[in-house]
């Protein structure tokens, strides 16, 4: 198969995802989760004139020339309002979050008087609004607050709740089943011989996959047998994406494809012109999209950016992907570009005029697993770039976690 762009590459892995189906979960279960649609308040906040300060409630006119003496006639405190009406000359004791009464258009706060559970003298003035939040200051009854695609977090889920909303529409998380494979590879924490490593590729995609909604399956570690890998991959059946890890090449131990296409996998991609992470593959196997990715971890990891988490984001149409490609400014030269879009490891520093800086590590090489998580996120290379010079506008994929 040809070499294909990523963009390319791109495209026919997205091409025909939607959104998955809506499910309705509860207000406290619903950290993390994309709203599905469109939520609208179904109460008006705050739902009367409330005061904002401890004090007292009176008219504007009474308290227009200094000192004020008024008659204390109740008092209203939240929960419980005043439930007269103040006349002229009088005041209502009234302290925070209470509704503010029928009669009054100010409240004078508890500094600025004097005065005893009878009578209370106003020493300073207080114009007609003053220190009273509006009915309906902060959104009214029908107003859409939050729309769909909003990944739900702290600030969105309190004001969901403000909303009055208990359960919540979301979309269903992605599944995505996880297949390590290679002899060579064994479980952290394993007595390694002398010809063994570690398989640490799999958790770095596990967690991108829950850090972007999705719902992460282990399925274990193949053997470089395509028996082996058929029959651990089937255990991932009704996941909707199958990921493997490995045997992703044309080595004789490369498996992967010509094992899953023997269970019929339709492969519309093996190669990818990218730097890391040349042995790509992509295909579907019945409904489910199977995303091959290379054994070296930091290119596993890599590809995982550029192209899983694209697909979790459609799946759940997560809003915000139609936005720009984020830009930052070179801290330090860069050389000219191959024939590969070229994605480089690169930390990142904030002028005071909030503009990003960001320089390359100094080493790319794609083993080093130390260096790639010191960066926070990719310096993009189109292919054939000319060399860049301090300074220069560059794009950049932002890493999380």
């Amino acid at each position: 198969m040809a070499l294909l762009s990523v963009d390319d590459a791109l495209a026919l892995v997205l091409k025909g995802l939607a959104p998955l189906a809506v499910e309705q979960v509860a207000l406290a279960e619903a950290q993390g989760r994309v709203l599905a649609e469109d939520l609208a308040a179904t109460l008006t906040q705050p739902p009367f004139d409330a005061s904002a300060m401890d004090g007292y409630a009176v008219r504007s006119a009474d308290v227009a020339s200094l000192p004020a003496t008024l008659d204390v006639v109740g008092e209203a405190a939240a929960g419980a309002r005043f439930t007269g009406t103040i006349e002229p000359g009088q005041a209502v004791r009234i302290f925070t979050g209470a509704p503010v009464p029928d009669g009054a258009d100010t409240v004078v706060i508890q500094e600025d008087t004097e005065g005893s559970a009878a009578r209370v003298v106003v020493k300073a003035a207080a114009s007609a609004g003053k220190h009273i939040r509006p009915r309906g200051q902060d959104f009214k009854q029908g107003e859409v607050l939050l729309r769909q695609g909003t990944t739900l977090g702290p600030r969105t889920l309190m004001l969901a709740a403000s909303m009055n909303h208990a359960v919540l529409p979301v979309r269903r998380r992605p599944q995505v089943a996880i297949l390590a494979t290679g002899d060579e590879v064994m479980p952290p924490g394993s007595g390694l011989g002398s010809d063994q490593i570690v398989s640490s590729a799999g958790y770095g995609v596990a967690a991108a996959v829950a850090a972007h909604g999705g719902e992460a399956v282990a399925l274990g570690i193949a053997r470089d047998d395509p028996e082996s890998i058929a029959t651990l991959a089937g255990t991932g059946a009704g996941a909707d994406i199958l990921v493997t890890i490995g045997g992703a090449s044309v080595g004789e131990r490369d498996l992967v494809a010509s094992a899953l296409e023997r269970e019929g996998l339709v492969l519309e991609f093996a190669k990818v012109a990218m730097r890391p992470g040349k042995p790509v593959l992509f295909g579907r196997l019945g409904t489910q999209r199977v995303l091959g990715l290379p054994g070296n971890p930091v290119s596993a990891l890599l590809c995982t950016y550029v192209f899983l988490v694209p697909m979790l984001r459609a799946m759940l149409g997560v809003h915000g992907d139609g936005d720009p490609v984020p830009e930052a400014v070179l801290g330090a030269d860069l050389p000219t570009n191959g024939e590969r879009q070229h994605y480089l490891r690169a930390t990142s520093t904030w002028r005071e005029d909030g503009t990003r800086v960001v320089r390359p590590l100094p080493s790319q090489d794609s083993s080093l697993v130390a260096a790639l998580a010191q960066a926070d996120c990719l310096i993009v290379q189109v292919p054939h770039a000319p060399a860049a010079p301090q300074g220069a506008r560059v794009k950049i994929l932002p890493l999380s976690g």
